[in-house]
């Protein structure tokens, strides 16, 4: 399936004034590719996609889809307050040459379940798989198995990125929308998923860990449990600060701190505290 493997949610590299440094954002596109990821995903929560204007949006896409080339994936976040924006992105990302898309909810309207089926459909219609997003502490809404099993029947609708955190939502998923793929959208249930059958994982952290990040993935899709765990109880104190409010800030600066360029988040996201960084140092060293 084509969202299978390690896709990364690409961080965006601001300067010191806040500008894309779109040279920067190519060559990290590039490493995560040539360190084994299966693919990237531009214009994500990660990538800060609603900081961004709509021509800086556009850009950052046609940069990894022309940096990846043949070489992966490219899945485009088109998340959008209404379904006509979102269709709108999708129309972009399929002119540009994306692979995949992936789509939240409405971002700005707490959407009935009818609702949400519509605006999946309108974004579908474009023609792309797409790799629908359930994260409802941002979004409000929950994309519950009884849900998917209705969304997954939209044509093109092909996976779900599940972020509630609940790993016995991915065999309760299998049951009740057995053609949907289950992606493990949260760095730290990632292998929890992927026992209960997850096939992708639409990733963190590997901005800063790609190589160690699809060793663990292969670990645990190959059975091989106690090499993954051992690996895994490594990297999960940092993994766990993906599902936290400062993940975007988090991984940007583990990414400083390997020697990558994560650099500074646009507003509304400023700096980590004092006392959060000196959590994710002890965190981060844990990796090492």
């Amino acid at each position: 399936m084509i969202f299978d493997g390690v896709v990364v949610a690409t961080a965006l590299p601001f300067d010191a004034d806040l500008r894309i440094d779109l040279d920067r954002y190519a060559e990290h596109c590039r490493w995560l590719i040539d360190s084994g990821c299966h693919g990237v995903g531009p214009n994500g929560s990660l990538g800060e996609y609603s900081s961004l204007t709509d021509d800086e949006r556009r850009t950052v896409a046609r940069t990894a889809i022309e940096t990846v080339g043949d070489d992966g994936i490219v899945v485009v976040g088109v998340h959008a307050p209404g379904s006509h924006q979102a269709k709108r992105w999708a129309e972009l990302a399929a002119e540009d040459g994306a692979d995949g898309l992936l789509c939240l909810p409405p971002t700005m309207y707490r959407a009935s379940d009818a609702e949400v089926v519509d605006h999946f459909a309108a974004v579908a219609s474009v023609g792309l798989p797409v790799m629908v997003y359930n994260n409802p502490f941002d979004t409000k809404v929950d994309l519950t198995p009884k849900l998917l099993s209705e969304i997954a029947q939209i044509d093109n609708v092909v996976a779900v990125k599940e972020f509630s955190g609940d790993v016995r939502r991915v065999l309760e998923i299998r049951e009740q929308a057995p053609g949907l793929a289950v992606i493990a959208g949260a760095d730290d249930v990632l292998l929890e998923a992927v026992l209960m059958g997850a096939t992708g994982w639409f990733a963190g952290f590997p901005n800063a860990y790609p190589a160690e990040s699809v060793e663990l993935f292969t670990l645990a899709t190959q059975g091989r449990l106690d090499e993954a765990r051992k690996l895994y109880e490594r990297l999960v104190a940092a993994f766990r600060w993906d599902s936290r409010t400062e993940f975007v800030q988090a991984i940007k600066y583990a990414m400083d701190k390997v020697g990558r360029y994560g650099g500074p988040c646009r507003p509304p996201r400023g700096p980590l505290t004092d006392a959060n960084r000196a959590r994710l140092d002890a965190d981060l060293a844990r990796v090492i």
